[in-house]
């Protein structure tokens, strides 16, 4: 079980396409299982395994110059449609791949494998959220170019995912007009950790009662210095500068 939020990993999956390459970020069960003395100390032991397996990702990534984003965000913010937008438009100048996690399906593996980037599922069973160790057998299987980005779509949770590490470069929150002005106040640690704050579906504002300026003001009150980008999958608005700041992102340094 997982001490943060109680959820189970025995029945975690990996499926995709294998490119050949070992990934040395290395393996095994990111849950402690030792006894411990409280839900605290489990706490802290997770988080820690979890950094230590972080780190060895971020080093991996960054010795082959890949860029990795972890998307989040609650589910139906389109994060899936976007990253099909996206490959779309980025995939001609920069290598693409995915890592799809969800709960059980590989319905959105589908959807990006029909894009033509190559695509790794993650199923996570009654996991609420993805980790440095399935991003470690998700690289291992996947193998990504050198010099790609790597879209780490995460299951849609606006809690646990704040909490996980998973060597990433960059961290962006996906939040859609559809769900109202106050989700940064809300869940305010998902926020807080974001690099990017993506709202989508402002094709929609005319029809919802939702103030753009006034749900960007609330993802900058807990974040002040957090980028943010409104557009519209639908529509198109917004990508071409959503796009060319993808073209920009660099490998972390380590």
């Amino acid at each position: 079980m997982c001490g943060t939020c109680g959820c189970g990993e025995s029945d975690v999956r990996v499926e995709g396409q294998r490119g050949g390459g070992e990934h040395a970020a290395g393996t095994g069960h990111p849950h402690a299982h030792e006894p411990l003395a409280g839900v605290v100390e489990i706490e802290t032991a997770l988080l820690a395994k979890n950094q230590h397996l972080a780190d060895h990702n971020r080093a991996w990534l960054a010795a082959r110059g890949i860029v990795a984003l972890n998307l989040m965000s609650s589910p139906g913010s389109g994060k899936t449609s976007l990253l099909c937008r996206t490959i779309s438009a980025v995939a001609p100048s920069r290598p693409v791949a995915v890592v799809e996690g969800d709960q059980e399906t590989r319905l959105d593996a589908e959807r990006i494998r029909a894009t033509g980037a190559p695509v790794v599922q993650i199923n996570t069973g009654a996991g609420c959220h993805l980790d440095a160790d399935m991003l470690a057998r998700g690289l291992s299987e996947l193998n990504p170019a050198e010099g790609s980005l790597v879209f780490v779509e995460n299951v849609g949770n606006l809690v646990c995912p704040a909490l996980f590490d998973l060597g990433e470069a960059t961290r962006v929150v996906v939040v859609s007009v559809t769900e109202g002005e106050d989700k940064p106040l809300k869940y305010p640690a998902m926020f807080a950790v974001a690099d990017v704050v993506v709202i989508n579906k402002i094709d929609l504002l005319p029809y919802v009662d939702v103030r753009l300026a006034e749900l960007t003001a609330h993802c900058r009150s807990v974040n002040p210095g957090v980028r943010v980008l409104p557009l519209s999958v639908t529509t198109g608005e917004g990508i071409a500068a959503w796009c060319d700041w993808l073209l920009t992102s660099e490998p972390v340094s380590t």
